[in-house]
């Protein structure tokens, strides 16, 4: 090597060497968080994160000089992902904002780190993780969560390609899998099963007694997927029935006026917390044809009026089994699902690993432009267009040599060479 090209290749070595200082290094990125599989509802809800508490973190991260990270907070899970020296580093900076401390984070949670926490990353947006299998609400949350961040500089170059990656593997899941089909809540169930079930279902009256939890969430599914309102509201509150109501656009009854809506309807649904039997045998004999589901616990439908030839009776018990058919079709797509994982796992891992090499190749082809415009060198290459091709040549052989043969000391100085020769 003569000295002209030994200055050349220092030049160029010292500067790759402060590109991949510079590079995030997967062996620092962590995930550190807890979720439903350990904890209970009360315990997780003294480590949600609101957005006031998030933006103090965030704020803190960027003074401790952590800079890429983000933090999922849902009803089911508190994960904070980010690169770090140490994951503790991490927890520090989520447990400064919860109510409950480090101490009891850390007996809970889960720690991952390098290629693990990249692929729980991966299973997270996939549902996969999810406390029921294939949930993609997940999907709008990561996205809330990493928008957030990156409002709050937080974000760089390896997450948003990162988590870009995750979201189209997430979409891929869900258009080519059947990992998210079917129904899997009670309240949605019941509605499928009125949908397959009953024909011309605007034309029926339908009754929902008791609106707690169970009884709303049936609501807004009957109001949204059955495309009517011709649905009346009974509570033993009459103004929680009110005012479900007019928030709906739905009609509303009296409970004192229970027995002749009853009688009145085509499909009842029940979903109260009483201990006894709501709805009677003595309700239902006699009377026009009905399908009544009866979403409580215990049953608020009295147990002979099954016998009736006029009622077909369906109890959450035959719910569950609809669900539990769905739960059961959904992680036979879990090989599926994990497959398309792996594929973009490997394209992300593809990129990083160019992401490395593309700075110096910049770095290579400016020093064989400087080469080419040196007054020592002009003499000899007088065609520019020839030479503009010819270091394109070089800088496409050199980026195929340190994909395959990772040499990249010697690259630098074959090209070189090449170039020169």
């Amino acid at each position: 090597m003569d000295e002209t090209t030994e200055i050349i290749f220092a030049s160029i070595y010292l500067r790759q060497v402060m590109l991949i200082n510079n590079l995030k290094n997967i062996s620092k990125f962590w995930i550190a968080g807890i979720n439903y599989k350990k904890t209970d509802a009360a315990l997780r809800g003294q480590f949600a994160i609101q957005n006031d508490q998030y933006k103090r973190i965030l704020q803190q991260a960027l003074e401790n000089g952590l800079t890429d990270l983000f933090i999922l907070s849902t009803c089911n899970r508190t994960e904070i992902y980010g690169f770090a020296d140490d994951v503790n580093q991490l927890i520090d900076l989520l447990c400064s904002e919860t109510t409950a401390g480090k101490k009891v984070f850390k007996k809970l949670a889960y720690l991952k780190n390098g290629h693990s926490a990249i692929e729980h990353l991966f299973d997270v947006s996939a549902g996969l993780d999810s406390q029921i299998l294939g949930d993609y609400e997940i999907v709008g949350q990561i996205k809330k969560a990493v928008k957030f961040a990156k409002e709050n500089g937080c974000i760089n170059v390896f997450m948003e390609r990162l988590v870009n990656t995750v979201l189209q593997s997430s979409k891929a899941i869900k258009n080519q899998t059947e990992l998210s089909g079917g129904t899997v809540s009670v309240s949605f169930t019941a509605v499928q099963y009125i949908r397959e079930h009953i024909r011309e279902v605007a034309d029926k009256k339908i009754l929902l007694l008791g609106i707690g939890k169970i009884g709303r969430n049936t609501c807004r599914n009957l109001v949204d997927y059955l495309d009517t309102k011709n649905i009346t509201l009974i509570n033993r509150t009459g103004e929680k029935a009110a005012e479900l109501a007019a928030e709906m656009g739905l009609k509303h009854a009296s409970f004192d006026a229970l027995p002749a809506h009853i009688a009145a309807s085509d499909i009842i649904l029940v979903a109260t917390a009483s201990p006894m039997p709501t709805i009677l045998y003595e309700h239902l004999e006699g009377k026009s044809d009905k399908l009544i589901i009866d979403l409580s616990i215990p049953y608020n439908v009295e147990a002979a009026a099954q016998h009736l030839p006029n009622v077909t009776l369906i109890n959450v018990d035959e719910l569950s089994k609809l669900k539990d058919a769905t739960l059961a079709n959904r992680e036979a797509e879990i090989p599926r699902a994990k497959n398309i994982i792996a594929e973009h796992m490997t394209e992300f891992y593809e990129w990083y690993e160019m992401r490395k090499h593309v700075p110096v190749l910049k770095a290579v082809k400016t020093k064989l432009k400087e080469i080419h415009n040196h007054p020592l060198f002009i003499p000899l290459y007088n065609n520019t267009a020839h030479n503009e091709e010819k270091i394109q040549r070089v800088i496409n052989g050199m980026a195929c040599k340190m994909r395959s043969q990772n040499q990249m000391g010697c690259s630098y100085i074959e090209a070189i060479n090449e170039f020169i020769a």
